[in-house]
């Protein structure tokens, strides 16, 4: 019977304190600081804590899109060819594209940059990537890759499921029918809306 008794009181315990946690949150109360005092409001009645998350996002800056024309490379052969010595385990696999004035930019390795990472056909070419910069970051996000063909015609790239019908952006089976996928060239021109490289 003590048992049943304990069991209950702890089951109501319990409860009491999840109601309570629960009643705080929808009344979007502070969470208490280390100390364990809550943080006073700011002026106006705004929670610091808040205030200050929203500050850290409202100093990001949108991504701004450029055309960035050049060759991707592996990061250690473009800083050899400019005498700059390095740590080849380090840096390996890390790859820029060096543009036609000579600039090394770092590439993301995100959804689409990531092909450069996998695939080496798509490195030591003539490209131009669309991509994502943004102000005070040295690494670009890459939205589309074009290449060259022998005749020097320009071609949007992407990887192909026949079967499926299905573009995907970096090596791997197609995500429909598991099969294999491959490297497609179509020819396009850029995006009218962005400014040529030079």
């Amino acid at each position: 019977m003590r048992r049943i008794s304990l069991g209950i009181a702890l089951a109501v315990i319990a409860g009491s304190a999840w109601l309570s946690v629960q009643s705080d949150e929808r009344a979007g109360s502070a969470k208490p600081h280390a100390g364990g005092s809550r943080s006073k409001p700011a002026e106006g009645g705004k929670d610091e804590a808040a205030t200050d998350d929203r500050g850290a996002d409202e100093d990001v800056e949108e991504p701004v899109k450029a055309i960035i024309s050049g060759k991707v490379v592996a990061l250690g052969e473009a800083l050899k060819q400019r005498g700059v010595k390095s740590y080849a385990e380090e840096i390996k696999g890390q790859v820029v594209i060096v543009t036609r004035s000579g600039e090394i930019i770092p590439i993301v390795p995100d959804w689409r940059g990531r092909a450069f990472y996998q695939d080496e056909r798509l490195r030591n070419r003539p490209v131009d990537l669309v991509v994502n910069r943004r102000k005070g970051v040295p690494w670009v996000q890459v939205l589309s890759i074009y290449t060259f063909d022998e005749k020097g015609v320009r071609n949007i790239t992407d990887y192909w499921c026949d079967i499926c019908s299905i573009p995907m952006y970096e090596i791997k089976d197609c995500e429909c029918c598991q099969g294999p996928t491959r490297l497609r060239f179509r020819p396009q021109e850029l995006p009218e809306d962005l400014a040529r490289p030079k």
